[in-house]
């Protein structure tokens, strides 16, 4: 918590809120030195005297500690910025991660605006020693993150969403003359340390940085880039597999997915070929939204629906709430259809789905119910909520964020509409089927790109064929994979393990198989990796086949 400020914050926890993390070397040096020391420790502590629930523990915090020694040893810390993320992104949300509401919070909030200055130089040195050791982005998707810093380098300080970013209840929350003061305070700090840190890492950007970007789009061209690829893989998967197996599992996936996709192409009496069909939804107005108003709309029309069947599928739901925001413009036009900011773990703040409402042409309705039920409920919000409010859980295990887990049963969650009712719609059906085929996609794309030596263009084309995505949306994807080598495999090897999972249990179960008790026991423990899920899921069938008989938890 001392070390990560920001962490505290999320956790409710009162230290360092008036300061931003030390990313000097020294300091992530320590951190690494220290992460080294615990997972010693750790090694020494023997499992077999532990109960379930610490076992699990124990074995989070392992994968936790030694996934940071990995990245600490690929120098990741060189890179801290891509073409979706970076301090650079995440800044302007401090106003919605801080939350504040008491002076104090807003006496904390202003000195964090003024500490900006000094970490953006930290984040300058790092980059600068990437650039030295040829651990730099690749040119082609840093081609807009100039704008991205630059929609921040406001003429008047009240334009800037560190300002307006503020939620009107944490303004009201103090007295007038208390709120004119903080205010004024606010515009001072953005004024004099934070305006002038983004200029100042705009120069940066474009005399020292964006020169540097290589050419080649593949994580096998930097320093030791196929060792580290492999270890993306395992981190990202949670599972030991290898490129070729992944990207055979995607081509076979996609199969399916088409052979599924001519079915509803018939049902619906489309008379041209698949391919007439996909180009047919992407480029036909009538299957996309008018304006943004319309897209938010539509998509809280969706979640409603599905909060009110959810007792179905679950036991146990969360208290903590979800919102629908649109994903700011600043980065809208370089991010993707969607996207989930979970809630605090203390309980002060809820979730939130971001919609893209930018480029409307490229955001199809008919894709609106399986996009929904991914990023909120019975998807991701559901699941972290769930996970924020577990009590027998280690701190450490309640922040854990394994993405094989996380997007996996996301991705299992948009087929879980069916049993609640979702895509009777057969365009929407077609549209759940093209969000599969997408997560089917990125298994070979992914691998294709930083393993085989694909071109980006040869990953644009090969989503054109196999996706209903829009041409905006393949750009975009393509290029988050380019920048977040492994992180696309998670998805459908995650969704592919649960269902497994389900169906193995459901086998063993037969009439007594009950889903709603199946997915309490999936997420009553948080984000595990994937043969932690399984070993858990095995237990429990076998205290279904024997309930008589206490299992320690």
């Amino acid at each position: 918590m001392e070390s990560s400020p920001l962490l505290a914050t999320n956790v409710g926890d009162p230290r360092g809120q008036n300061r931003l993390a030390d990313d000097s070397l020294r300091a992530i040096q320590k951190r690494a030195d220290q992460r080294s020391e615990f997972l010693e420790k750790l090694n020494e502590i023997s499992v077999d005297d532990l109960n379930e629930g610490k076992r699990i523990d124990h074995e989070l915090l392992r994968q936790r500690l030694k996934g940071q020694l990995a990245d600490f040893r690929f120098n990741t810390h060189l890179m801290p910025i891509n073409n979706r993320g970076g301090f650079h992104i995440s800044f302007p949300e401090l106003p919605r991660v801080m939350a504040p509401k008491s002076e104090q919070d807003f006496v904390n909030y202003v000195a964090r605006l003024k500490d900006f200055g000094r970490f953006t130089n930290q984040q300058i040195d790092l980059l600068r020693g990437g650039i030295e050791v040829g651990l730099v982005q690749p040119a082609i998707i840093m081609r807009d993150s100039l704008s991205q810093v630059e929609s921040h380098i406001v003429k008047d300080p009240a334009e800037s969403l560190l300002l307006t970013n503020i939620a009107v209840e944490s303004s009201n929350s103090l007295k007038p003359e208390s709120w004119d003061r903080i205010q004024k305070e606010i515009k001072d700090a953005i004024r004099t340390s934070v305006i002038p840190a983004y200029q100042q890492f705009a120069n940066f950007l474009t005399t020292e940085y964006l020169p540097a970007c290589r050419g080649p789009v593949g994580a096998a061209a930097m320093p030791n880039g196929r060792e580290f690829y492999l270890d993306r893989i395992e981190r990202f998967t949670t599972i030991k597999i290898s490129p070729e197996e992944l990207h055979q599992t995607g081509v076979r996936e996609n199969a399916r997915i088409r052979a599924e996709m001519k079915l509803i192409k018939q049902q619906v009496d489309f008379e041209g070929t698949l391919d007439e069909f996909l180009e047919h939804l992407r480029t036909d107005p009538k299957y996309y939204a008018k304006s943004a108003e319309e897209l938010m709309q539509t998509a809280a029309l969706i979640l409603k629906r599905a909060d009110g069947r959810l007792p179905e599928l679950f036991g146990h739901l969360p208290r903590i709430p979800y919102g629908l925001r649109e994903i700011p413009d600043y980065v809208a036009p370089q991010t993707t259809a969607a996207y989930y900011w979970p809630p605090a773990t203390d309980g002060s703040r809820g979730g939130f789905y971001y919609l893209n409402t930018y480029n409307l042409s490229s955001r199809p309705l008919y894709q609106l119910e399986a996009l929904s039920l991914h990023e909120a409920v019975p998807g991701h919000h559901l699941q972290l909520a769930i996970q924020a409010e577990l009590e027998d859980l280690h701190p450490i295990s309640r922040e854990s964020n394994f993405t094989a887990f996380i997007e996996g049963w996301a991705l299992y969650s948009e087929r879980l509409g069916k049993d609640i009712g979702f895509y009777t719609d057969p365009y929407q059906d077609f549209g759940r089927l093209s969000m599969e085929a997408w997560r089917a996609s990125r298994l070979v794309v992914d691998t294709g790109l930083h393993w085989m030596g694909w071109s980006r263009q040869q990953a644009i084309d090969y989503m054109t064929a196999n996706t209903a995505l829009s041409p905006h949306n393949i750009v975009a994807e393509v290029d988050r994979y380019i920048g977040w080598p492994g992180q696309a495999l998670a998805y459908k090897t995650g969704e592919l393990a649960i269902r497994r999972i389900r169906q193995k249990a459901e086998q063993a179960l037969g009439d007594s198989f009950d889903i709603r008790s199946f997915h309490d026991r999936v997420l009553e423990a948080g984000s595990i990796p994937l043969p932690m899920l399984e070993k858990r899921i095995d237990q429990w069938v076998d205290e279904q086949r024997t309930p008589d008989v206490k299992q320690p938890r």
